[in-house]
């Protein structure tokens, strides 16, 4: 069952300000919960991790989840993981993340009741997938510079139950005002700073601060900075509407032809609008 906050506005949580607590040579922070969100769709926690250090992760049998590492590396389920890598983890996964470099920083995504967005979850691959998302098709926006790359989608994990991809905003770039239908989705951010457009109001985002949206939530982003604002952005489930607010360009993404190191990319995604994209 989805629980959901009546009137609920976006929860914006600060790296700087977010609760942590060290276990066995990790500093764990649990960045979100029902508690944060008032929703049961996604927990979501943030660990730096010391040499020698393993993070032991458990789900029951009817979750699912990802992990991205964000800095340094480890190996995970007999993968050596480093920044250009997430692994999907399967129904009842259960397998330990040991930290191969001193300050590896990961965050690790649990989707509880997983069968609740995908009605054909037991399809899901039953062991651990890796995937090098540096190898995947850079998206280029019809309208602007910015650029996108999906990290997780259902071709790539096997599930409708989350979608993620990694935005990038040049300095002067902004999105048009947007909501969503049939999902709630958060931005974490990577680099950078810019600013979050929220029905209106304008908010600082900046390195490690977190932003969750509900459904129907207008929001739109902005890069007024000299440098580039990154984020990665998660969708649970993965499927839904994405609708423009009245004036605003479509979000159409172009193909470049190549990954983010210039190679021919592992699979081609060809022209698409954000919201249609079957079979990607």
């Amino acid at each position: 069952m989805v629980l959901k906050r009546e009137n609920a506005m976006p929860v914006i949580i600060r790296g700087e300000n977010a609760k942590s607590k060290e276990i066995a040579g990790c500093l764990f922070t649990a960045l979100l919960r029902r508690e944060d969100t008032g929703s049961d769709q996604i927990e979501l926690d943030h660990l730096t991790m010391k040499m020698g250090a393993t993070h032991k992760r458990e789900l029951d049998g009817s979750a699912v989840g990802w992990l991205q590492v964000l800095a340094g590396s480890g190996t995970l389920g007999g993968y050596t993981l480093t920044t250009s890598h997430i692994a999907y983890l399967p129904l009842g996964f259960s397998g330990d993340f040991d930290v191969v470099e001193d300050g590896t920083r990961i965050l690790i995504a649990t989707v509880p009741n997983a069968s609740q967005f995908d009605d054909h979850i037991a399809d899901m691959p039953t062991t651990l997938k890796c995937v090098n998302w540096t190898r995947e098709p850079v998206l280029q926006s019809e309208h602007d510079a910015r650029k996108r790359v999906y990290l997780a989608t259902a071709a790539l994990a096997g599930t409708k139950a989350f979608k993620g991809e990694m935005i990038t905003y040049p300095p002067g770039t902004a999105a048009p005002e947007h909501h969503h239908v049939g999902a709630e989705h958060f931005q974490y951010v990577l680099s950078g700073e810019g600013t979050a457009m929220l029905d209106g109001i304008s908010t600082k985002l900046c390195a490690g601060d977190l932003l969750y949206n509900y459904e129907y939530e207008p929001h739109a982003f902005i890069n007024e900075s000299d440098k580039e604002f990154v984020f990665v952005e998660f969708f649970v489930p993965g499927p839904c509407e994405t609708v423009w607010s009245p004036g605003a360009n479509l979000c159409a993404w172009l193909p470049t032809g190549v990954d983010t190191e210039g190679r021919k990319p592992s699979r081609d995604i060809g022209y698409h609008v954000h919201g249609q994209d079957d079979g990607i």
